[in-house]
């Protein structure tokens, strides 16, 4: 079965690529009933755009997204929704200098394995332009959770190279995050990531960092024994975004440092209430939702594409010198906030609808 798409009853089916006319998606199994329009998910697909910044690629979409299916009168009709956004700034002539070679720590290869055929503009399918289908199918799941129970699914850039921030959550708001071109809400760090990103970018180099994520206010109870637990499926969520190389939930791998009687989220209660004194667990036990914060973090590696010369190899196997073309962005972050805001908020979505139909 083809990987295109995600979700079990909030399904998601995304398609096209960097460089062909259009890309998108089909949500199916959205609930019947909820307002939404392209003026709902329009915000989150700018938060995405390129162009958006002087430390992002310089080119130009609009990715305006037109509601083709499943919505009348301004509301979902339980059918499904095509959602698509028309490519406008493609440059193919920008890669055919590049079509019978191998970028290093591309898609390029593998996809020649496994397919004996790639689509050489921009990546194609590989490309990171296929994440604005999901951010617009996210925003219809952020609307109905945000709704239903007050849910939040934001994220922030935590982490450029080095430069870390280590501002505490009662200080993340979506206002503050987007306050910053760089996505971090800690204004002195986020300078600094700015700073460093240009000089990078100047460099003809690209660098990584850290997105750290939170559900605020999730639904309780969600998660499915054993192979789907919560955090299981958030992090194939993650691990499907172009560039992530690795994913930490709640302690994370600084847990591994403390000891049981540290580490354990003690169970208190005041007048009948249950909650707990920590959140090491960071929202869940035993893969299933508690109603606490769910707070997670993404590692994205540097950008492939540089302008840098490189070595590298063509198809043919001959070795070749390669300052790669095209626009691109020197640091992924920025844009990829919305990306993981996205996944988090489908997987939150899926989970709450197969724990209905399970829980009548």
């Amino acid at each position: 079965m083809a990987g295109n798409s995600f979700g079990q009853l909030f399904r998601i089916t995304t398609f096209g690529e960097s460089h062909g006319p259009a890309v998108g998606v089909v949500v199916d199994g959205c609930p019947p009933g909820l307002a939404i329009s392209e003026a709902d998910i329009q915000p989150e697909l700018d938060r995405r755009k390129p162009g958006q910044s002087k430390i992002t690629t310089p080119r130009k979409e609009s990715d305006t997204i037109h509601i083709q299916s499943g919505v009348f009168k301004g509301k979902t009709t339980g059918t499904p929704i095509l959602l698509i956004t028309y490519n406008k700034d493609a440059n193919p002539a920008d890669y055919e200098a590049m079509k019978d070679i191998y970028r290093p720590s591309h898609a390029d290869y593998t996809y020649d394995i496994k397919y004996g055929i790639r689509d050489w503009r921009g990546s194609g399918r590989a490309s990171a332009r296929e994440t604005l289908a999901r951010v617009a199918a996210g925003a219809i799941a952020k609307k109905y959770l945000f709704e239903r129970f007050g849910t939040q699914c934001m994220s922030y850039v935590e982490q450029v190279g080095k430069i870390k921030s280590n501002i505490s959550l009662d200080k993340v708001t979506l206002q503050a995050i987007d306050k910053s071109i760089v996505r971090c809400p800690d204004k002195a760090v986020a300078d600094k990531m700015i700073k460093l990103i240009e000089e990078v970018k100047k460099d003809g180099d690209s660098i990584g960092g850290i997105v750290k994520g939170y559900i605020k206010n999730p639904p309780p109870g969600l998660g499915e024994p054993v192979f789907d637990k919560f955090p299981a499926d958030l992090g194939k969520a993650m691990l499907s975004i172009n560039a992530v190389k690795g994913f930490e939930f709640g302690s994370g791998f600084e847990g591994v440092i403390k000891r049981g009687s540290e580490h354990n989220d003690i169970f208190t209660s005041s007048k009948g209430k249950i909650s707990k004194k920590s959140n090491n667990a960071g929202g869940t036990l035993g893969g299933i939702t508690t109603g606490d914060t769910i707070d997670f973090r993404v590692a994205f590696k540097p950008v492939a594409t540089i302008s840098k010369v490189q070595d590298t190899v063509t198809r043919s196997g001959k070795a070749i010198k390669l300052a790669a073309a095209g626009r691109h962005d020197p640091c992924v972050l920025p844009r990829a906030v919305p990306i993981v805001d996205a996944m988090a908020a489908l997987v939150l979505m899926d989970h709450y609808l197969r724990h209905k139909a399970q829980n009548m």
